[in-house]
């Protein structure tokens, strides 16, 4: 395989800077180009929902690297241009200014889009979080109001009710769950979280759905639920998950199908990769495919594909891991955890508030959940990463 002269990066966060950071880690000279939509710098998103919308870090702290530390890279970054087309036979990526970007590696690191509920466009108060920019506008929105409705119980949903409740708000969590992070961490740590989230102040409107909201000149004033209730609010945050950045893709020749789809080398087509949020690749480990949105899987994927682009052959089978910071509460995730798994303490008590939960299922270990004990939930890791180098049951 012949080393590209020049790689085009699609994406300015995390994932695509830390594909040329890998590359020029792992001696590659030739050419760099990192196209961006947002105008920013590169920079980390885990803070927005806590520090950044708590006011405890200004902006510029989520950037992710200096000036300095970027142009040592020597690439050049592009900033505020968002894709619009790519070519794969070519290699070929238009943007909305017009122009056109060539290269003999092309790697797609565009993210996600947070969802949005029919009714909120239009109305003023009614917030989604993803950019740096949505976290200041709706971190301004908080300060002058008093009451919040959180539509969403995930993690995203659950990280901004905590730290809402913690700027004194009324806070109220709406989703379908019977708790938070229920399809997420299971019954036994969902009803913690319910009840961690109760003693902080939130109120659990949950196991119903949104039908609507109310409004007062353009401007929110309420959620309408499925039962008939109406929760008044001053602000409303839409987290209801977030869609694959693919729309440009269309008629491009890629499989697209909740992500840009990939074999287990993160290869879309040839001289293609994909990375980060949008990847969806075959794990060779559990026998799937899958698609991870974590910070910690856009920095691994993106070693394996810089990898592969200067020739390794390795598939890429991580152990999946996240964390969500909730209150006093740090919640630490490795592997995947099953609805059906079983459920085990192993080290700690739940009655001390620290904890480590192991999930097994038909006799294997599929992951660990860590409550308040980062350093055995790192211990317990190699349990997971040892399943998986074992025969997936048929």
């Amino acid at each position: 395989m012949n080393t590209p002269r020049n790689v085009l990066v699609v994406g300015a966060s995390v994932a695509g800077l830390s594909t040329v950071e890998s590359l020029r880690r792992k001696g590659y000279h030739g050419a760099a180009t990192v196209l961006g939509a947002e105008a920013h710098l590169p920079y980390d998103r885990p803070p927005l929902s806590k520090q950044v919308l708590a006011g405890a870090w200004e902006p510029g702290r989520t950037q992710l690297r200096t000036e300095a530390e970027l142009s040592a890279l020597d690439a050049e970054f592009v900033l505020g241009d968002a894709a619009t087309s790519l070519d794969p036979a070519t290699r070929t990526v238009h943007t909305e200014s017009g122009h056109a970007w060539s290269a003999d590696t092309v790697v797609i690191a565009t993210g996600v889009r947070p969802r949005t509920l029919p009714g909120q466009d239009g109305l003023e108060g009614i917030h989604v979080l993803r950019t740096l920019d949505d976290a200041l506008a709706l971190r301004a929105d908080l300060l002058a109001a008093s009451r919040l409705v959180v539509v969403g119980d995930g993690v995203l949903g659950a990280e901004i009710a905590a730290t809402a409740a913690g700027l004194g708000l009324a806070v109220t969590m709406v989703g379908p769950q019977p708790a938070p992070l229920a399809a997420q961490v299971g019954p036994l740590v969902s009803s913690l979280l319910a009840d961690l989230h109760t003693a902080g102040g939130v109120q659990l409107r949950l196991g119903t759905g949104v039908s609507g909201f109310t409004s007062r000149r353009h401007h929110v004033a309420g959620v309408c639920l499925m039962t008939g209730e109406v929760l008044p609010a001053d602000v409303v945050v839409v987290a209801v998950g977030a869609d694959p950045v693919t729309g440009w893709l269309a008629g491009s020749g890629l499989t697209l199908d909740n992500g840009v789809v990939c074999d287990s080398r993160c290869r879309a087509a040839a001289d293609v990769y994909a990375v980060g949020d949008v990847a969806r690749w075959h794990h060779e480990g559990y026998g799937t495919s899958m698609r991870l949105e974590n910070r910690t899987n856009a920095t691994e994927q993106a070693a394996a594909v810089a990898a592969a682009i200067l020739g390794e052959d390795r598939p890429y089978t991580p152990v999946p891991y996240y964390w969500t910071d909730q209150f006093d509460v740090k919640l630490q995730v490795h592997g995947l955890l099953p609805a059906a798994a079983e459920v085990t303490i192993v080290d700690g008590y739940v009655t001390a508030g620290r904890f480590v939960a192991r999930y097994e299922q038909d006799g294997r270990t599929t992951g660990v959940l860590g409550w308040n004990m980062p350093k055995q939930t790192r211990l317990r890791r190699q349990e997971v990463a040892d399943a998986l180098t074992e025969p997936v049951p048929a």
